[in-house]
């Protein structure tokens, strides 16, 4: 029973990835190399991380316009109620000025003293202060009408930017919806073939990816840039028999991964507890290993930069999800690992 469901999972991937990446199913069926399927499938995986993380981006910004928007739109509701309230004030005191000139008699209220303009007031201490402060109250009245117009039309302008942002939001996030579902098994192609290739321990050569757009000031860097820090250097664990020999940084399959220095690769190799892994010698004689890859995009000899990808993040060999294990070693061979955190902050890059 269990078997028969994970064939129709192997099934269902297997057609949503055909509906999903022709060109990636155009390549197997035309008896494209393995090397070819995974190429295609690792610069996939690079595209569409850096279409998701575009698409991110404008949602987060159109949201932020959106809140704006909506903020506007309430502070114009408050000062409406409050220019409608003196409104009803200033009628009142139209009132109460309409009785007193037939009386000829009664004082002005507190409202009229405190919103009419003192030029106003002066005026009441003449025989004609009635007819004068009704002209000033009718002109009070008259003035916060017209910023009630004003503050209506501000008001209904921010409502009709808000609601056309809201639709815009509700466009990005289907897009961003649609492109994670893509990513995701645009993912798992890449770790299939990278499985296969490190079941056979065959390493099928540098993928060509293409390169960070952002220029690299610093001499040393991260090795992923969006990371969760899992297992630490020297902590314990049923998946090695000792201590453990790296930093762990917890990335999706497919993150792109840096070269934490300049220097010289010095070993590409598939297969094994490490899967695919990159070692490179650095200025001074250490050397950095990237573990776990799900492909790589360097070959032996090359000489690298800081921050230049040199591969992508996956889950090969002893590994119990997506993550890049990272280690500094004395030397290229396993067993001459220090503790890659201070080594890093010794540089200047913290993690």
């Amino acid at each position: 029973m269990r078997s028969s469901h994970r064939s129709s999972l192997a099934v269902s991937l297997l057609l949503c990835t055909v509906a999903v990446f022709p060109e990636i199913s155009a390549a197997a069926a035309d008896g494209a190399s393995g090397v070819d399927v995974a190429s295609r499938a690792s610069v996939l995986v690079e595209r569409l991380n850096e279409d998701a993380t575009v698409a991110a981006r404008q949602y987060e910004t159109a949201r932020r316009e959106a809140e704006r928007q909506r903020s506007i739109a309430r502070r114009d509701e408050k000062l409406l109620v409050r220019e409608r309230t003196l409104i009803t004030a200033l009628r009142k005191d139209l009132g109460r000025i309409a009785r007193a000139q037939y009386r000829m008699s009664g004082g002005v209220s507190y409202t009229s003293q405190t919103l009419l303009l003192d030029s106003a007031r002066e005026l009441m201490q003449g025989h004609d202060a009635l007819p004068r402060l009704d002209l000033a109250v009718a002109n009070a009245v008259a003035r916060s009408r017209r910023a009630e117009t004003r503050l209506t039309g501000e008001q209904a302008r921010a409502l009709a930017r808000w609601r056309v942002l809201q639709k815009r939001n509700g466009d990005l996030a289907a897009r961003n919806r649609i492109l994670q579902t893509k990513l995701e098994l645009a993912r798992g192609v890449l770790q299939r073939q990278a499985d296969a290739a490190a079941a056979a321990r065959t390493c099928r050569g540098a993928v060509h990816l293409g390169q960070p757009r952002r220029k690299i000031r610093h001499p040393w860097v991260v090795p992923v840039e969006a990371y969760r820090l899992s297992a630490a250097f020297g902590s314990g664990g049923s998946h090695w028999a000792r201590g453990h020999t790296g930093q762990d940084f917890a990335v999706p399959i497919g993150t792109p991964v840096r070269a934490v220095g300049s220097g010289q690769v010095v070993r590409v190799t598939c297969g094994g507890a490490f899967g695919m892994e990159v070692v490179i010698r650095h200025p001074g004689g250490y050397c950095t290993q990237y573990a776990h890859l799900a492909a790589v995009t360097v070959d032996p000899g090359d000489r690298v930069a800081a921050g230049q990808w040199i591969a992508q993040s996956g889950t090969t060999g002893n590994s119990t999800g997506p993550h890049l294990h990272f280690e500094v070693r004395a030397t290229p061979e396993f067993g001459s690992g220090i503790d890659p955190v201070p080594w890093l902050a010794a540089r200047g890059v913290r993690v």
